[in-house]
């Protein structure tokens, strides 16, 4: 019997002191979450959120994202290797760095294909895209080449502003389209991105990016804590000029000292396995120098 009460005993100081730590711990994790950014902004254009609804759609993306674990971890991993290439690019078109974020909302910084069928880290439609200067084709699709898509976004997002006089509502009309958001703006008598009502998507849109922008200025805040190791970084590359057709990609991949592979994620832009080039453009490729195993 003193046995029992013994064990008994011990089973009870064990619990309570798993109890104690696991309430430390939520405690802890409770205290290290970020409050609420009563003062934000997006490209230096300040955010209500003094307005109840505007407090309440920004607080839902905030939460959402926060929560979702998975993809917010990737895209902070992901923007350690892509923002050092779209920073400089929105810096010389005089586009706020905070244009980026977009980016990350579109694609999660990957060269993700739409239902609709908008290609790439900035998710240019077809006719978008080759109104901006992209060559869109069946072996050559520039949407997924990385650099010339964001000077591309540029082009767009200048358009825009020119168009608002604001670069919230340039970001808003990234998704639901210059005529489109005019259209609204125009009925509803306002000039505003927070007075407008939109459809469900727009109307997350320029939360969502302001939501992404907070969580991975503050990773620490929000939950996400990666050491320098954990982050996917560039590999360092050289690059080769043709004004040829290449009959192969494989057998030249191979002359290069890589593999079909390799050179494909590279140069993602490439969507053939050879490339007829009767007119002779020059175009520049990609060969990793590091990073991968050399034959």
């Amino acid at each position: 019997m003193i046995l029992l009460k013994k064990i008994a005993l011990t089973v009870l100081i064990v619990l309570g002191s798993l109890f104690f730590i696991y309430a430390v711990n939520v405690d802890s994790e409770k205290q290290s979450v970020k409050n609420f950014p009563m003062k934000i902004d997006f490209a230096g254009e300040v955010v209500p959120t003094y307005l109840a609804d505007v407090y309440e759609r920004l607080d839902r993306e905030l939460v959402t994202n926060t929560n979702y674990h998975t993809n917010t971890t990737l895209v902070l991993k992901r923007a350690n290797k892509v923002f050092p290439v779209i920073e400089p690019i929105l810096k010389k078109h005089g586009i706020p760095d905070d244009f980026k974020y977009l980016a990350v909302i579109e694609s999660s910084l990957v060269n993700a294909v739409s239902p609709a069928g908008a290609r790439g880290v900035w998710q240019f439609m077809p006719a978008t895209a080759k109104e901006k200067g992209l060559e869109v084709t069946d072996e050559v699709d520039e949407r997924y080449h990385l650099v010339k898509s964001t000077e591309a976004a540029c082009v767009y997002l200048k358009d825009a502003k020119d168009k608002f006089g604001s670069w919230t509502l340039a970001a808003a009309s990234y998704n639901g389209g210059m005529s489109g958001v005019q259209r609204q703006l125009d009925s509803q008598n306002v000039t505003s991105y927070y007075d407008v009502l939109l459809t469900e998507e727009t109307s997350r849109y320029v939360f969502r990016i302001l939501a992404l922008k907070e969580i991975m200025t503050h990773p620490v805040e929000y939950g996400f804590k990666f050491s320098k190791e954990e982050l996917y970084n560039e590999v360092q590359v050289k690059t080769i000029e043709i004004d040829s057709s290449i009959s192969d990609f494989a057998s030249f991949a191979q002359t290069q000292g890589i593999n079909y592979k390799i050179l494909k994620i590279h140069n993602p832009w490439l969507r053939e396995k050879k490339l007829d080039n009767p007119n002779k453009k020059k175009y520049i490729i990609e060969i990793p120098i590091s990073g991968y195993a050399r034959k």
